[in-house]
């Protein structure tokens, strides 16, 4: 509850500041690599992508006359800070922010116009299009992709090889991912089980369900992000298949009650067969495991993916538009992308970069990589408690019939 009512209070704040979007500022003409001349500059970003915002600095810091400092902040206190920062006039030069907050903190005047920018760069068209969507407003660019994470479909290749399944083969369908599960669970190991979800957290659903339906063929909400399509068959099909897995006892049992702090733990630790999960964390749980990647599928076939993660841009405070643009074309430029993320083993935010050996790469490549765009999405789905969480707590633990007055809950946030 104490999250939901900073949520609301940062959104009031946000409206009441907000003097409307505007262009960072220039000293000179608007070039494609902006101003390196030693200045300092500051950065924001939240936790869960410290490793990669540390590696980007760190080798931009090396190689420039500008000098990034980097504040990384916790990832529950984050909207909160940039709420105060922005009532304030105390935003940093560059701030990150989690693709689903983008379209609200955009709209607010958060961020400044990037549109001239973006369009000076010769490989602007290759630049992830589902952040480039997210921030843009009223015809205007305001973000690039600072760090993607995509929902990925994983499993663990020893579990498969002793279930009977071929480890190079994950599941295509629904119904090979439940029977891919049930085959792990049938082997009966201790504290190990077909799968794992995030059962009390709208976050994990949304990363990773949300693809199920698009590889069906269907969408989750109506294109201006105003109307739940959460019932329809795709979506009936993709809970199904997980109430068939809890009732055959496949899912583990801390599913019901996870809230997201540790859903990617039980793989990491090599207790679950197959899941849908963070691709940003496959360096992290390959330690550990031998795993399997593919994207996620659908009811009949297809994959698909939510790309997520985070968009950066230039705050409305800075005073330093041009060299907190010589960072930002740096971040999409083949040095940041391929000698610092993609090494890294993150994902690249350009097509043209993307390793066709990199199954990851290619998951993110796909057609049906997808950034749902909706102003309210998080106090539709992410929240806690939000009715997309009831929703789908309901069609695996609870009251399946109760689906289409859950949906009508979802379709009443968004349409606020």
């Amino acid at each position: 509850m104490r999250i939901r009512i900073a949520a609301l209070a940062v959104t009031a704040l946000l409206a009441a500041c907000s003097s409307g979007p505007t262009g960072p500022a220039s000293t000179g003409p608007v070039t494609a690599e902006g101003t390196d001349d030693g200045s300092e500059l500051t950065l924001w970003t939240r936790a869960p992508l410290e490793l990669q915002a540390n590696a980007l600095v760190e080798a931009y810091n090396k190689s420039h006359k500008n000098q990034v400092k980097l504040t990384i902040v916790p990832n529950d206190d984050y909207v909160a800070k940039v709420g105060a920062a922005a009532g304030s006039g105390d935003l940093p030069d560059l701030f990150a922010a989690d693709i689903v907050y983008v379209p609200n903190w955009t709209k607010a005047g958060l961020f400044g116009d990037l549109s001239e920018r973006i369009g000076l760069l010769p490989y602007s068209d290759k630049i992830n299009k589902g952040h480039i969507d997210a921030g843009t407003y009223e015809g205007k660019k305001y973000v690039l992709p600072f760090v993607l994470d995509l929902s990925v479909m994983f499993w663990n290749k020893d579990l498969y090889r002793e279930a009977g399944l071929d480890p190079e083969k994950g599941p295509t369908t629904l119904d090979e991912f439940k029977a891919q599960a049930q085959a792990v669970q049938k082997l009966g190991k201790p504290d190990t089980y077909g799968t794992y979800f995030g059962g009390n957290c709208g976050g994990c659903g949304v990363f990773t369900w949300f693809p199920m339906i698009w590889a069906s063929g269907e969408d989750v909400m109506n294109a201006d992000g105003t109307e739940s399509l959460l019932d329809g068959p795709a979506a009936q099909k993709v809970y199904a298949t997980w109430r068939d897995l809890q009732a055959a006892g496949a899912i583990a049992p801390g599913s019901k009650d996870e809230t997201g702090a540790t859903w990617v733990a039980a793989f990491q630790e090599g207790k679950i067969g197959v899941m849908p999960y963070p691709a940003t964390l496959l360096p992290t749980a390959s330690k550990t495991v031998d795993v399997g990647v593919g994207p996620i599928p659908g009811a009949t076939g297809g994959g698909a993916t939510f790309l997520g993660g985070d968009g950066i841009g230039i705050s409305k405070d800075s005073a330093k538009g041009d060299q907190a643009w010589n960072f930002l074309a740096w971040l999409t430029s083949e040095a940041a992308q391929k000698d610092v993320l993609a090494a890294g083993k993150s994902t690249v935010a350009r097509t043209d970069l993307a390793d066709p050996a990199n199954p990851v790469d290619q998951v993110a490549a796909a057609p049906q990589s997808r950034t749902p765009f909706a102003v309210n999405f998080q106090q539709a789905f992410n929240a806690p408690g939000s009715p997309w969480v009831t929703l789908f707590r309901n069609q695996v633990y609870g009251d399946p019939a109760a689906l289409e007055s859950d949906n009508d809950a979802v379709t009443a946030v968004l349409g606020r």
